[in-house]
């Protein structure tokens, strides 16, 4: 049974970059501390902190983890991609902070007492640091998801799926700077990326290479 699982699932082992991105990121929330470049425009200043964006703040972790497993159970092609541009855009947000250490420095006080999101939003700030935030992988990942479903055969036919996947990636963005988790720098960093990185797995440049390679597999 083990055996016919590994055979049907064998592809579980892009999951190890766990093991890398996890202590990585870590280690990074446990030094980065004081020493930091602060991240923070004029604009942040007009946006005014909102609690109820703690919703899909943490929402977001039922959005990128339920595209992965959905694609690793149905679609090996469009899980490999997904990954592909998950992982490499946290591998150099990494990278980016390791270089360029920064953090925000806009947090408002909050009174957990005053309703259940203040409080949520409260023991968020507890676990998570206001620091390693440029580029925001919230928003990152959650422009990643979306495009993993436009992109899926089965997905992009469910044209309310595909809406309520663009309202989820909407909401998780603007929930990072109306939680005043991030600057609107970490955001525009984070689409620029995403931007980036889209023709090199999804667009013109990944049809190429697919294409090349096709035709290097000889005819029986």
């Amino acid at each position: 049974m083990m055996k016919r699982f590994l055979h049907k699932y064998g592809h579980a082992w892009v999951f190890l970059y766990a093991f890398i991105y996890l202590p990585w990121f870590f280690y990074l929330e446990r030094t980065v501390t004081t020493r930091y470049h602060i991240i923070h425009v004029s604009l942040d200043d007009y946006i005014p902190f909102n609690e109820y964006f703690i919703i899909p703040y943490l929402f977001w972790f039922v959005y990128v983890a339920g595209a992965v497993l959905y694609f690793f159970f149905t679609d090996k092609g469009d899980f490999y991609r997904l990954c592909a541009f998950l992982f490499t855009g946290m591998t150099i947000s990494l990278a980016i902070c390791t270089i360029y250490p920064n953090g925000t420095d806009f947090r408002p006080i909050i009174d957990p007492d005053k309703n259940i999101f203040c409080a949520m939003v409260a023991a968020l700030h507890k676990v998570d640091t206001c620091t390693n935030v440029l580029p925001s992988i919230h928003v990152y990942n959650s422009i990643g998801v979306h495009i993993a479903v436009m992109n899926s055969e089965r997905l992009r036919e469910h044209r309310l799926l595909c809406r309520a996947s663009f309202f989820a990636m909407a909401a998780i963005c603007l929930s990072t700077v109306f939680l005043k988790q991030h600057s609107v720098i970490d955001g525009m960093a984070a689409i620029t990326m995403a931007y980036c990185l889209h023709d090199v797995i999804y667009g013109s440049a990944y049809e190429s290479s697919r294409r090349r390679a096709a035709e290097k597999v000889p005819e029986i």
